[in-house]
């Protein structure tokens, strides 16, 4: 079954990002030779007027190959049916497109799960203080709301994960507004124990989570979660750049498929989850202004934009040329990074 919803994962959260692509270069009027799910050689494939429809071995990405893609002219296909010869609006769209479905398909799938199990965005009040850890013998108290761990405004449970994470274990200063609107910084330790068949750093305290139902309740839950895991992965992405966070917390496929494989352990629904995550993953790494990436060609039309002018092709297709060789070296490395971890694991 976690070969399955891997497969089920992937394709989805991949297949989404590409039709944007696809329906939006064909509004645009751009040829394009093929739409296909999963890489290497094909299974399936089939021609329908155009473009050809394709399944191919490795359920690890797709694409759509469209003419004019490279920024340079194919003389094969009719110019304006090109890409690279479309309006800056035209070529912005059907870069910008793959993003914004992702995101479309999470706050859909967010608005689901609410509806389901009800919604909930947890808040940063403390429900419980462990007798057992150094935090009960301070003046945290139940009913306490936590505002900042080290200086660095929290408003989610996931704000406050993430810090801990990044924190690794260390003494950290929680500001927390007490019961009686007080506001006070304390010093507090973790200990490193074993949770639900895991180490790790725990600092022994709880927070609050209050369940709604109903359409407007998941809507808005839909739309809150979809800002906050969008603001958290730009700050995960901070965190990386300025050496909190090492590289070794990112994960490839294989660990995708770990990932999975606990999710799935949990229950469906946090599979259908752990999809909108990662289209969010997929949109906000897509928005990043660099080569090879949909971010990075859309830069390239602002400087076009502001320019008044083209770039040289040539110039542009060697540096995306570049970004993607470098993408693929960060790709192994995550890989070979998500191998030693599950022989560490075993």
């Amino acid at each position: 079954m976690t070969i399955i919803y891997f497969i089920l994962v992937l394709t989805i959260t991949v297949m989404v990002h590409e039709l944007g692509h696809f329906l939006f270069a064909k509004k645009n009027g751009v040829y394009v030779y093929e739409f296909s799910i999963g890489m290497g050689p094909k299974l399936i494939s089939k021609k329908k007027g155009e473009t050809e429809y394709s399944i191919r071995m490795l359920p690890i990405g797709g694409y759509v190959s469209m003419a004019g893609e490279d920024i340079e002219s194919n003389d094969k296909v009719a110019k304006d049916r090109q890409l690279c010869n479309k309006s800056i609006w035209a070529r912005f769209t059907t870069m910008i497109a793959g993003i914004i479905f992702n995101i479309l398909l999470a706050l859909i799938i967010l608005f689901v799960i609410g509806l389901i199990q009800g919604s909930s965005i947890n808040d940063t009040v403390i429900s419980n203080v462990d007798a057992n850890y150094p935090i009960y013998k301070t003046n945290i108290k139940k009913g306490d709301k936590i505002i900042k761990i080290d200086n660095v405004r929290v408003n989610s449970y996931e704000d406050i994960a993430l810090e801990l994470t990044v924190k690794s274990g260390k003494n950290v200063n929680m500001t927390v507004r007490h019961i009686n609107d007080d506001i006070e910084t304390i010093s507090v330790s973790p200990i490193y124990v074993e949770r639900a068949g895991k180490l790790g750093y725990s600092y022994g305290f709880s927070l609050n989570v209050e369940k709604n139902k109903g359409i407007i309740s998941s809507l808005n839950y839909s739309i809150k979660k979809t800002c906050l895991l969008i603001r958290q992965m730009y700050r995960i992405l901070y965190y990386l750049f300025n050496g909190s966070l090492s590289l070794d917390n990112l994960s490839g496929p294989i660990g995708i498929f770990s990932v999975v494989d606990e999710a799935g352990r949990a229950g469906f629904l946090n599979i259908i989850y752990l999809i909108a995550y990662l289209c969010i993953n997929v949109a906000v790494i897509n928005l990043l202004p660099f080569p090879a990436f949909d971010g990075g060609r859309i830069l390239f039309l602002l400087i076009e934009k502001i320019k008044g002018s083209r770039i040289n092709p040539q110039i542009e297709n060697k540096i995306h040329a570049v970004g993607f060789m470098i993408l693929m070296l960060l790709m192994l490395f995550i890989t070979y990074h998500d191998i030693l971890k599950l022989f560490t694991k075993n």
